[in-house]
């Protein structure tokens, strides 16, 4: 869930500095000030996300796109004023989209208190409600953030790739004060929930606006959705991988060969790619099972097992979905508690 523009061996490491801010946030921080604003988000997405079940993908991704670049201050939710192309213009940004989830949950919650819920407030509540809405756990959402002034596209390189080993995320990682754990209880956060189109497609890893594009929803016979990934996600591991091996050895066998007919190295058919069932259309562990089975697409994906502690967690959250939830849930606060706003926006397209 790949990106595989400019970031491939060039973004070995994140070049800009990054102080992550992990502030004193509170699940209460409205209570007096917008005591409905936890509701009002819900029924926003809860809206959207029934005339277009790509929404709450689209935000968690959005989400956290925003939290690894200034910390989640809604800077991805800002406009490219002038010369300044902001964030959401940045190449791994190109393909987000339901912003206007937020423009709506916004408007709703100026109407009921005006000038006190940040942008960045809004959107961590979207995010969790996504995750709800997709059948997954639910949890309080620390509030407080303020929004950022700041938002640049050149910013946006600080993304994790989907080419990524174990070191270059572990170090992408721990630059924003988020741990191995993290990692891998993030890494597979959405990678089962079919109603989501597996837009994320191994959800923490960006995909260019051409593999975006290529990801489509059917509906089989047993009445399950299927996700489509393009051939260019994983052209790497079936294909001339490296000068020992012409398939990543980590590939189960059978899943290589069956890869390896759908994109055959001279492919360049737009629409050719593999799909992807999800076991169910609940939020559950099956991207960890999948990475254990040799089945996962990604390099990045299969880099979780090149390192003991991240391999121990895999087979840990595979093993069982509590686990895997409990973990889910810490690594998500954690990582939306990283902030680094300084006002709040009246709109969230534009600064004051």
């Amino acid at each position: 869930m790949a990106f595989n523009l400019a970031f491939l061996s060039s973004v070995l490491i994140i070049l800009s500095a990054f102080s992550p801010v992990i502030t004193a946030l509170s699940s209460n921080y409205y209570d007096k000030s917008c005591p409905n604003v936890d509701q009002i988000v819900s029924n926003a997405v809860k809206k959207a996300a029934a005339n277009d079940r790509t929404v709450p993908a689209a935000l968690l991704r959005m989400h956290f796109h925003d939290c690894f670049i200034r910390g989640c201050d809604a800077s991805v939710l800002l406009n490219s004023k002038g010369s300044n192309q902001a964030e959401k213009d940045g190449p791994p940004n190109i393909s987000l989209h339901a912003f206007y989830v937020i423009d709506n949950a916004k408007k709703q919650v100026e109407a009921s208190c005006p000038g006190v819920v940040s942008c960045a407030d809004i959107l961590a509540l979207a995010a969790r409600d996504a995750v709800v809405q997709s059948g997954g756990p639910n949890w309080d959402v620390p509030k407080g953030r303020k929004d950022g002034r700041t938002s640049k596209a050149t910013e946006t390189r600080q993304l994790p790739a989907p080419t990524f080993n174990i070191s270059q995320l572990q170090q992408s990682f721990s630059q924003r004060g988020l741990s191995l754990n993290d990692l891998v209880a993030l890494s597979g956060k959405l990678t089962s929930i079919s109603q989501l189109q597996l837009q994320l497609l191994f959800h923490i890893f960006h995909l260019s606006q051409e593999e975006m594009e290529s990801l489509t929803i059917e509906t089989s016979a047993g009445g399950h959705t299927l996700g489509f990934s393009h051939c260019s996600s994983f052209q790497n591991r079936i294909h001339n991988f490296n000068a020992t091996h012409d398939v990543d050895p980590s590939l189960r066998p059978s899943f290589a060969a069956s890869l390896k007919n759908t994109c055959p190295i001279n492919n360049r058919p737009k629409n050719a790619g593999a799909t992807m069932d999800p076991s169910s259309t609940t939020f559950d562990n099956a991207y960890y099972k999948l990475i254990l089975q040799g089945k996962s697409l990604f390099s990045s994906d299969q880099a979780l097992l090149s390192f003991p502690k991240t391999k121990n967690l895999v087979t840990k959250f595979a093993t069982s979905k509590e686990a895997f939830l409990d973990a889910f849930v810490n690594s998500m606060i954690k990582m939306s508690s990283i902030t680094g706003g300084q006002e709040v926006r009246k709109d969230c397209r534009i600064v004051n």
